[in-house]
C-alpha cells in the first residue's frame, strides 16, 4: 500500500481498522520500535512502523508516555498545513498496547539529509520540512529522518520529540536560518493558523493529541514565523541532535 494508490484518508482508515499479522523489532533504540504487517478485510498485507507507549523510555523533559501521541500529532499538523510529507500515522491498540502506527515508506536506505540538500530539486521539500520543524518544535531532526522514496519525494519520520511548550528545536537543518522564506510556505502557515480558530475536525484531530499549553505554544510559533518571515538561527541552547544521522 502507498499513498499514491489509496490516498491519505483511506490509508488512515486502513491503519485504524486492519489487523496485525506479525510484529518484529525493527532496530536497536532507546525506545521499542517494531516493523509490523497489517491486513485489512479485503487487501494484501502492508508494512507499518509501530511504536508502543509501554516501550517509551522516560525522559526528563517530556511527559512520560506521550511520544506516540506526538508522532500522530505531527502527522495531523502536516495534514492541516497541507504538507503531506509525514507518512500516514494513527494512534491505536497493537500487540504491545496503544501506540503510534505509521505507514512504512519504501526508500533509499543510503540517502540522508546531508546528501539530499546537495540536490537542487529536493531543496524546496527540505526547506518546507525545516519550517514544519519550527512550528512543531522538533527536538530531534536527524539527517536519517529524511527518507527519499523512488519517486523523488522526501518523507519526514520520527516526530516523538515534538510540540514541547518550551522551545527545544534540535535539528541538522539550519541551512536556511535567517534567510527570507518563500511566500508560499508562509502563506500556508498563515492559513493553518487561521484554521486553528475554527474548531474544525482537522483541528480537533490535532489538538486532542496535545495539552492545551502545547497547542498555545504551537500557535505562537506559527505567528512568529509568519511575522518574521525567517527561520531562527541556532540558539545558546543545544541546537543539534546526536548522532547527526
Amino acid at each position: 500500500m502507498s499513498t499514491e494508490t489509496v490516498g491519505f484518508a483511506e490509508a488512515e482508515d486502513l491503519l485504524l481498522a486492519a489487523d496485525f499479522q506479525d510484529c518484529r523489532p525493527l532496530w536497536y533504540s532507546s525506545n521499542y520500535v517494531y516493523l509490523a504487517h497489517l491486513c485489512g478485510s479485503a487487501g494484501e498485507p502492508f508494512a507499518v512502523v509501530y511504536k508502543p507507549r509501554r516501550g517509551e523510555s522516560p525522559l526528563w523533559d517530556f511527559p512520560e508516555g506521550t511520544l506516540y501521541r506526538r508522532e500522530a500529532a505531527a502527522y495531523r499538523l502536516s495534514r492541516l498545513l497541507d504538507w503531506p510529507f509525514v507518512p500516514p500515522t494513527v494512534a491505536r491498540e497493537g500487540p504491545e498496547g496503544v501506540g503510534s502506527v505509521q505507514l512504512f515508506i519504501s526508500h533509499d536506505q543510503t540517502s540522508h539529509y546531508f546528501e539530499q540538500r546537495e540536490v537542487p530539486d529536493l531543496v524546496p521539500q527540505l526547506k518546507r520540512m525545516a519550517v514544519f520543524d519550527f512550528v512543531a518544535n522538533n527536538a530531534d531532526r536527524k539527517g536519517g529522518h529524511c527518507l527519499l522514496d523512488p519517486r523523488g519525494r522526501v518523507w519526514g519520520i520520527d516526530h516523538g520529540l515534538c510540540f514541547h511548550e518550551q522551545y527545544k528545536m534540535r535539528t541538522v537543518m539550519w541551512d536556511w536560518a535567517d534567510e527570507p522564506l518563500p511566500e508560499n510556505l508562509l502563506g500556508e502557515v498563515r492559513v493553518a493558523r487561521a484554521a486553528m480558530e475554527t474548531g474544525s475536525a482537522a483541528v480537533s484531530a490535532l489538538t486532542e493529541l496535545l495539552e492545551a499549553r502545547e497547542v498555545e505554544a504551537m500557535v505562537s510559533r506559527m505567528e512568529r514565523i509568519v511575522a518574521e518571515g525567517v527561520l531562527p538561527k541556532p540558539g545558546p541552547h543545544r541546537s543539534y541532535p546526536w548522532p547527526l544521522v
